[in-house]
């Protein structure tokens, strides 16, 4: 089943073409926590630049690339981002994926799903007009 849903899907890893190309005209230069791999173009584009591309674990979200990789994925540093890392702060939280679309995802009061009632205006608010 697995080998299916590389051929028809695009949602979730990468098809077969993408992991042929990535074969062929790619070299593999890390991987981060969540398993997401990171390739560079053999080749440099007419121009001088080189090709850069992430392939996930898993389904593709955008949001699943680390801060690190994706200054390096567009070009804002040339060295590889682990080279770079400094050391994980007490502070710093752990990922969580985007929930947008998900029953997790943040409604703010007033929002249909959460039966489309808010609080009532305070009349502190005064609309700007052209005039004043």
């Amino acid at each position: 089943m697995n080998f299916l849903a590389k051929i028809f899907t695009w949602w979730n890893g990468a098809t077969i073409g993408t992991l042929l190309h990535s074969w062929r005209h790619g070299v593999e230069v890390g991987t981060d926590a969540q398993g997401n791999r990171y390739f560079r173009s053999r080749k440099k584009t007419p121009d001088g630049r080189e090709r850069r591309w992430v392939i996930y674990d898993g389904s593709n979200d955008a949001s699943r690339v680390p801060p690190e990789w994706h200054g390096w994925l567009h070009g804002q540093f040339d060295d590889v981002p682990e080279s770079r890392l400094p050391p994980p702060r007490i502070w710093e939280a752990d990922y969580t994926p985007n929930a947008t679309g998900t029953e997790a995802a943040y409604l703010p009061q007033g929002a249909l799903q959460r039966g489309g009632r808010r609080a009532a205006a305070t009349g502190d608010y005064e609309a700007w007009s052209p005039d004043s």
